[in-house]
Order: structure tokens, then sequence, then C-alpha cells
């Protein structure tokens, strides 16, 4: 995960030289990933403080955000360890495109001297592959922070459809906690947060042919049957189909930004879906539309009796990807220049 020392020298495209002042554009997507990615990564650095015993005179954790005129409004726990944060916009003028909440979530911390915490994070991860991640205690407190902050009557800007001045950010493990508050609260409560997710976890099966040497036809011909076996899955359950395209309906207001990129195998899951989607639906436009709202693990539970919805099931996204040449899974890249990711952006809804 890189250095847990705030470097200015790093973002010298939204800091000041020679000052910890931000001078943010908020209204610039550039400005807005650096800072966001930054505060996620303070949320690494409080469980780091934590586990290595930091003095709160050394403590690391509070550049990565004091630099942007935040403050920490609150520690998120699970036992002893700090998964999250929520951050607030220190008093004084802010700018209408600028959230006051922040709510950031760390990711797996395989380094972490803590033992026990690194296995916890390890198990959550599991849970990821399962869809059971939405039932464990971290994700079950981490929708409870958002729900009582949304609820708190201080808030500014208590708008029913678009919260914009509380957003959430996670990366890896934390960017799946934060999909499943943000899932949870525009399905639930009608509440639209900006979110933001980096590297978010979604497995595929392109890493293993990539890693089987297999061609493009063989690639493309696996591709096709897969959504043969979908739209024919999706055809003979209308129950299924109804209520993913209800579901689908009440998502389609939330436009996630998924950053990721080609070479992390651990959010190729993510790519695929909206690639091969957008695809598919260019040439059947109708089964395109059912295959987006199916998945695997969707046809096993209905065999058990259970009807899920897997969370990378996503009606509406921007799809970012970084083509910088090292660590595809790192934090870290999130706070660089477009320039040096040659960052792209492609748009996806349910209804176009």
């Amino acid at each position: 995960m890189g250095s847990d020392r705030f470097d200015v020298d790093e973002l010298k495209h939204i800091l000041r030289p020679g000052s910890s002042a931000a001078k943010i554009d908020w209204g610039n997507e550039e400005h807005r990933r650096c800072m966001v990615a930054c505060m996620v990564k303070g949320a690494y650095v409080l469980e780091s403080d934590r586990a290595m015993g930091r003095t709160e005179a050394a403590a690391l954790a509070p550049a990565w955000w004091e630099s942007f005129h935040f403050r920490l409004n609150q520690k998120l726990t699970d036992g002893r360890s700090i998964y999250g944060a929520i951050y607030e916009h220190v008093a004084g003028p802010r700018h209408p495109a600028a959230p006051r909440y922040v709510v950031a979530f760390r990711g797996t911390m395989l380094k972490n001297p803590d033992r026990k915490v690194m296995v916890k994070d390890v198990i959550l991860d599991v849970n990821i592959l399962t869809n059971t991640l939405k039932y464990r205690t971290r994700s079950k407190r981490a929708r409870g922070a958002v729900e009582g902050l949304m609820a708190d009557p201080a808030r500014s800007n208590p708008d029913r459809e678009e919260c914009a001045d509380v957003w959430l950010a996670g990366h890896s493990l934390g960017a799946s906690l934060a999909l499943d508050v943000g899932r949870n609260m525009i399905v639930e409560w009608g509440l639209n947060l900006p979110t933001f997710l980096f590297n978010p976890p979604q497995v595929s099966l392109t890493p293993v042919l990539n890693l089987l040497k297999a061609t493009d036809k063989a690639k493309s011909g696996l591709h096709l049957t897969s959504f043969v076996w979908k739209v024919a899955a999706g055809r003979f359950s209308d129950s299924h189909r109804e209520n993913m395209g209800q579901l689908f309906k009440k998502l389609e207001p939330w436009v996630l930004n998924l950053y990721v990129h080609d070479k992390d195998w651990i959010c190729q899951g993510f790519i695929d879906y909206f690639e091969l989607r957008q695809k598919y639906r260019e040439r059947f436009p109708d089964a395109g539309t059912v295959w987006m709202t199916i998945s695997y693990r969707d046809m096993l539970s209905r065999l058990f009796g259970e009807e899920t919805g897997q969370p990378h099931l996503l009606p509406s996204a921007t799809l970012w990807k970084s083509r910088l040449e090292t660590d595809a899974h790192g934090l870290q890249q999130w706070w660089k220049p477009d320039r040096v990711l040659e960052l792209g952006a492609k748009s996806y809804s349910y209804t176009t």
C-alpha cells in the first residue's frame, strides 16, 4: 500500500507548493478522485497507527484528510480494528459541489502487524466471493453508521433523492463495503450517495483464461456460451427477471464511479460485466438486457430457494480505467494526474 506518510510532492497538481492548503476544484473529476483516494488511504493509516502503537503526536494518518480541510468525525471499528472513517469538512465556506462528509473504508491489510485483524480481513475477502459480506458485523456496522449520519437532523442537506453532501469511498475490500452501503441507501432509503470505488473486487474467468494463454477466439466463444446460458436461464425464471427489473429501476439513478485497471485480476469482473453487456446489448438488445440481471451464483442460490441479487449487477456506472504500467491494484495510483494514468472513462446505464 506504499508509505503511510503523506507526501505533498505527489499532489502538486491539486495542492499549492509548500503549503497544505488545498486548491481543489470540486467540479474537476481529477481533483475529486485524488482527494477521495487520499482519504481512503487515511483509513488505512488510521489502522496502521493503531496497530503499530503510534502516539497521537507521532500519528501519520491526520495529514491524509487535514490537507483537504477535513477533520475526523468518527472512527469506524470492528472489534479492535479500524476499518473506516467518517470525515467532516471543517467549519467555514464550502464549495457547493464539495461534500460535507466523506465515509471511507480501507481494504485488506496483509502486512498488518496485528495478525488477528489481518486474518479477519482475509475472511471478509472470502465473504465477497460467497456473496455473504452483507451479513458480517463489519458491513452491518458500516450501514448503521451511514444510516445514522443520514438521519442526523444537524445535516445541512437532507434531500431525499440527491444527497451529494455525503460521499462513500473504498478500496478493494473497502470498495465492497462502500458498494453494500450505497446499495442499501438507494434501495431501502431512496438516498443517492455519490460513490467512489477503487479496484472493487469481482471475480472473472478472464484472468484464468489469460493464465492458460487462451486465444481471443477461445475467450470470445466462452463468453458467448456463458451469455446464451444466462439468457436461457433468465427466460425460464419470470419471477427473478421481474424482481431484478424492479431492483434495477431503484438502482438506476445511482451512478457509481468504478476505478479499475485492465491488469488487476481482482476487479476484472466489473470490467467484463460492463464491457460485455454493452457488446451484447448492441448485438442482441432484448437478450442483452436479460443477461445483465443474471449471475451464476444467483442461479445456484435459487436452486436452494434463495433470492439474492449479486452486488456487481448494477444498472448504472462510470468505468474509469487506468493504464499505469505498475501496481495495478495499488491505491496510490489513484491520486496521480490523469495524464500519468492515461485515464479513460465510459458511462453505462440500464435504459440506453
